[in-house]
């Protein structure tokens, strides 16, 4: 990330590695998700592919505030608040552009605390000794579940809630619920079904289609790697991006029900099914050639440098998968452009449809009080959702928010059919896991899976390990 980035950061916060990622969270939908907004996806990205709207928000609210407020917030001077999240650079940057508008309109400070990639952690450490922060973005919907239990998380207020009932559907309240009271406002979305590609490299291998299968995505690979250009980047330094590609493999492969059977460890992971997803991984994954550094550069390259090493430098990737928030480290690290120089395809069907999983970030207050439970409501409104897509490198699921706020065509198309879909999608996998499984940097699935892209040819060794950890983490939650 550049150094020139303007951070506010509390004293004893402390820093994280780089970990620009959109987060992931929990609970399936509906079992015809798949197929709904993968249609809508991908007649979206037809129809944008080649849109350059970079630098149009399409409205007055690049920096807030110019459209009549939609919520009215009460008067903090005075009040300092502190919100934690998993944000580093380009995507914390564009979130304090919505803090400085909350600041704005009420008079209260926010310092920002990143949370590494361990936040449950982190934020049970600072719960335990008595100093959490006042509002906190939970990247996964078994954490959220976890603290409400410990009542670590506060309930909604009147007005919060209000928000929520009015700019979101009931799959994404439900995400955000708990026995029956509302915890959580999933202001934050991600569309994590997509594949990112250098189009100067794709015109320089000849290929002029994107690839709709996995088998014509291998074969992509290995034409762009013969044409001199490294094929895939893989972001392998953080596990996350390593469940995203095996979440997809499997939905598509397995079908939604084994999915959610997975999910919530109704079958284990030495299930056929699993099997089956990590040998088709290990097709690419086994590949070296195919892999930008190969698997040792994969597993030392965390995410941003995955984005960046595909469309900056000598020799540029050719593709890279990951979500939507992808675009918020081409605007921010690359001269490319999205739309021209960086394009999207749904990512590749590897049974009878391509897959959508979605992830996102519960905002929570964990310090109950007027200005967090206002900053709730800020968060929920849509005056928030359209501050933060004009920055680009965000997706909301509000149904209410003007979307031509977002800063390019692409983002606007993903979010309109994230939002046609309604309540018909499929959450992130390792989210609905306990956190000691699906998200905790190290140990568990992340760490298996990064053992297996090491090693490819050990599936029935990863498959063990997988299933090892899982039984272990579900029996203690």
């Amino acid at each position: 990330m550049r150094s020139t980035l303007r951070t506010r950061t509390t004293p004893q916060a402390a820093r994280s590695p780089q970990a620009a990622r959109t987060a992931r969270s929990a609970q399936a939908a509906r079992a015809t998700a798949a197929a709904v907004v993968a249609g809508a996806l991908a007649l979206a990205l037809t129809a944008c592919g080649g849109d350059d709207d970079k630098n149009s928000t399409g409205s007055g609210k690049e920096t807030g505030g110019t459209s009549e407020p939609s919520v009215q917030l009460p008067n903090l001077k005075g009040q300092t608040l502190e919100v934690a999240a998993v944000w580093t650079g380009a995507e914390q940057k564009n979130f304090m552009k919505v803090m400085d508008e909350f600041e704005k309109r009420t008079g209260a400070e926010i310092g920002f605390v990143p949370t590494g990639n361990n936040t449950s952690t982190f934020l049970g450490t600072k719960i335990q000794g008595g100093k959490p922060p006042d509002v906190a973005f939970l990247p996964q919907v078994g954490v959220l579940h976890q603290f409400a239990e410990k009542g670590w998380v506060k309930p909604l207020g009147a007005e919060a809630q209000a928000q929520v009932d009015k700019n979101f559907s009931q799959g994404w309240k439900d995400l955000g619920a708990y026995k029956g009271k509302q915890y959580g406002a999933y202001v934050k979305a991600a569309n994590k079904s997509l594949v990112w590609y250098n189009t100067a490299n794709f015109e320089a291998a000849g290929l002029s289609d994107t690839p709709k299968t996995w088998k014509d995505f291998l074969s992509t690979a290995q034409t762009l790697s013969d044409a001199g250009s490294p094929a895939v980047s893989i972001g392998g330094a953080d596990g996350w991006t390593l469940t995203d590609w095996f979440e997809n493999v499997y939905l598509s492969q397995a079908g939604p029900e084994k999915y959610d059977q997975l999910a919530a460890h109704k079958i284990k992971w030495t299930d056929p099914s699993v099997k089956k997803a990590l040998t088709t991984l290990a097709e690419l994954w086994g590949k070296d050639e195919l892999i930008a550094g190969g698997r040792k550069g994969a597993l030392n390259t965390e995410f941003p440098k995955s984005v960046t090493q595909t469309f900056s430098g000598d020799t540029p990737a050719g593709m890279v998968f990951e979500g939507d928030f992808v675009t918020a480290n081409i605007n921010a690290d690359t001269k490319a452009e999205v739309g021209t120089d960086a394009k999207v395809f749904s990512f590749p069907a590897v049974g009878d449809a391509s897959p959508v999983v979605s992830g996102g970030d519960a905002a929570v207050i964990l310090k109950d009080g007027e200005g967090a439970q206002a900053l709730l409501t800020f968060l929920a409104s849509t005056d928030a959702a359209e501050i933060w897509a004009a920055q680009g490198g965000f997706l909301s699921p509000s149904k209410t928010m003007d979307q031509a706020t977002y800063k390019d065509a692409v983002t606007r198309q993903i979010a309109k059919a994230l939002v046609e879909a309604g309540d018909d999608f499929r959450f992130d996998m390792s989210d609905q896991a306990p956190a000691a499984f699906g998200g905790t940097q190290g140990v568990g699935e992340w760490k298996d899976l990064q053992d297996f892209l090491s090693n490819p040819k050990d599936v029935a060794g990863t498959q063990q390990k997988l299933e090892a950890d899982a039984a272990k983490a579900y029996a203690d939650q």
